[in-house]
């Protein structure tokens, strides 16, 4: 007996169209008419077709920013991926202690970006910041606003802090995931720790350390809020990532043109590396499979 297809499924989703085509794909269309063409006023513009993507992909500015940008993100996956699963690993499976853990360990994920950037400031004030006072107590001269690297480690304890959790939170879920009867056969067998950690956690794990490292690559990569609060992009332009430079080109220049070619570039950029992440990880968790 054939069935009858059910499409008023589509009546559910075309509202979400409507609104991604309202909130993402007008803005974008608005921000391509913009690059391609120098707007003085309503009728008033010039095509110039390229002109702005060069301009934009000349700026050793921009190169700058991108490799800043390059290196923060892939310390941010160094760092919060392995130290996720770690936790993961760490929190217990049964009893009152799981609920007491997820709620603590969500915390940071319910504060908002630019309230985490505060936090971190007032926390690392030399002078009266618990982190930054302690430390210069030490005699180790700590001040975030005039070093570099301090401005550097800050945001790095910073981000490792805020979102860890989520990668904690995703690993934990995988973890949660694993039927008994794996675990069960590795203790019969005699297997150790480490052996069912490579060959039945972490495998089982693929799926969600899939997502997290994709979701923590593209957020790092677009960070914004928490180092413009937190160090304005300074000290000099040490923590000038691509998106305050974007904005200071928008905002603080108007400079409406190299700015919309730039966000076309950023974006294409986080699309092509996403894609290349996950199509190396796909390919990894096939060559085990």
């Amino acid at each position: 007996m054939d069935k009858t297809e059910n499409n008023r499924a589509w009546l559910l989703v075309i509202p979400v169209l409507l609104v991604v085509a309202f909130s993402a794909i007008i803005p974008l269309m608005t921000v391509v008419n913009f690059s391609v063409q120098d707007i003085f006023g309503p009728g008033e513009r010039v095509w110039v077709g390229t002109e702005w993507f060069e301009e934009v992909l000349a700026d050793t500015r921009l190169h700058d920013a991108l490799w800043r940008q390059f290196l923060f993100s892939g310390l941010v996956l160094l760092i919060e991926i392995p130290l996720g699963v770690m936790i993961a690993l760490a929190m217990p499976r049964e009893g009152w202690s799981v609920s007491l853990v997820l709620v603590v360990l969500a915390l940071p994920l319910l504060i908002p970006w630019n309230v985490i950037g505060t936090i971190w400031i007032i926390f690392t004030r030399p002078d009266i910041g618990l982190m930054g006072n302690t430390i210069n107590r030490l005699g180790l001269g700590f001040d975030h606003t005039a070093s570099p690297l301090d401005a550097w480690v800050t945001l790095m304890l910073m981000e490792v802090w805020h979102w860890t959790p989520l990668v904690a939170l995703l690993a934990y879920a995988g973890l949660k995931a694993i039927p008994d009867a794996y675990f069960q056969a590795a203790q019969i067998d005699g297997a150790s720790r480490w052996a069912v950690f490579r060959y039945i956690q972490l495998p089982k794990m693929r799926g969600v350390l899939t997502i997290a490292i994709l979701l923590r690559f593209m957020d790092s990569f677009l960070i914004y809020a928490e180092p413009f609060v937190l160090t304005g992009g300074g000290p000099g332009n040490a923590t000038t990532f691509l998106s305050i430079y974007l904005v200071k080109i928008a905002v603080g220049q108007f400079d409406l043109g190299p700015a919309a070619a730039f966000s076309i570039i950023y974006f294409l950029i986080v699309l092509l590396f996403s894609w290349i992440f996950y199509q190396v990880l796909q390919n990894v968790g096939r060559g085990r499979a």
